[in-house]
């Protein structure tokens, strides 16, 4: 089953109307700072182990 395009913007303008726009930007802004720092997470725990190597 897809979705189309219209289907979509039903479904946006129902999310709208429920939440409000200022909320769904709220909710998106603390989403993509949420990803942003895992993304960070996984990377310096990646450089942890080059580092641990390095000194023994």
């Amino acid at each position: 089953m897809r979705l189309g395009t219209t289907e979509l913007i039903i479904i946006l303008v129902i999310v709208i109307l429920l939440f409000g726009a200022g909320r769904i930007g709220k909710i998106a802004g603390e989403l993509g700072s949420g990803i942003k720092s895992f993304r960070a997470g996984i990377k310096s725990d990646e450089e942890v182990p080059e580092e641990e190597e390095k000194k023994e």
